[in-house]
């Protein structure tokens, strides 16, 4: 059941499952996505964890503020969540935009982060042109303008033909974006340059991606394991960007067993 709370100035979606006293993870989504994302995520975790999913500033049920944001502006709004739940450490997870949201905290925030998993995600974006005729197409044809090219993204073609009634969820999870919130947010991960960042996270961290993933790939994701001290990167074959839906079992097996092995 959503939830909504003041947090960093803005009004904030969030859901808790699992139980009261289990040791508190949360879960931050992508861009053009909710907190649904990891519907097939929860049940692996909630028997002994306490699961805090929220939507990201400009998405899903959470306000959309003028933008551009910038990365730093969406870690604080999760330290915010945090302090407004009263929770001072949690372990952290993150994938895509949630990821580099999760770097952020990790690095300018160590004592608040038990641990760290990020998840198909980079430490910069580049290029700029690219991010340029996203929002070109967004301000003239809305969000439906993107919705067929970010699901090729995001999941192989032998996942789109093979599981319709989850394209059909996630294609209407991406078309609830607010064009506002997306232009905004895509602005802080365009503009992102967080590498020399990563250096300074402590916490035992988790680098996970599929293996094919063409938005922030494998390369990308070994940048991350390189130059975070304490880290190790997982690499799950046969999916793209959002493994945890494309791949939930994998996905699931490997945050539970880092999540239990710092625990």
């Amino acid at each position: 059941m959503k939830k909504f709370i003041s947090a960093n100035h803005i009004q904030m979606a969030y859901q808790i499952d699992g139980p009261e006293d289990g040791p508190p993870v949360f879960l931050s989504n992508s861009l053009m996505s909710s907190l649904e994302m990891w519907d097939d995520n929860i049940d692996a975790l909630i028997d002994r964890y306490r699961v805090i999913r929220y939507d990201t500033r400009g998405h899903g049920q959470s306000q959309v503020t003028d933008g551009p944001y910038n990365i730093g502006l969406l870690g604080q709004d999760l330290v915010g969540l945090m302090d407004a739940l009263h929770i001072q450490q949690a372990h952290l997870v993150g994938l895509s935009m949630g990821g580099m949201i999760c770097q952020y905290v990790g690095a300018n925030f160590p004592d608040r982060v038990l641990s760290l998993s990020l998840c198909d995600t980079a430490s910069e974006m580049p290029p700029r042109s690219l991010w340029e005729e996203r929002f070109s197409i967004a301000q003239t044809s809305g969000i439906a303008g993107l919705v067929d090219g970010t699901i090729k993204r995001w999941f192989l073609e032998g996942f789109i033909n093979r599981e319709p009634q989850k394209i059909d969820v996630v294609r209407k999870m991406i078309l609830a974006t607010p064009v506002d919130g997306y232009l905004a947010c895509g602005s802080a991960v365009r503009d992102m340059a967080q590498s020399t960042m990563l250096l300074k996270i402590k916490a035992p961290t988790m680098v996970l991606v599929g293996k094919q993933d063409p938005a922030c790939t494998l390369d990308q994701a070994t940048v991350l394991h390189r130059l975070i001290p304490q880290s190790s990167l997982k690499v799950i074959d046969q999916a793209a960007h959002l493994s945890n839906i494309e791949k939930p079992q994998e996905f699931n097996f490997h945050l539970r067993e880092f999540l239990d092995s710092v625990a």
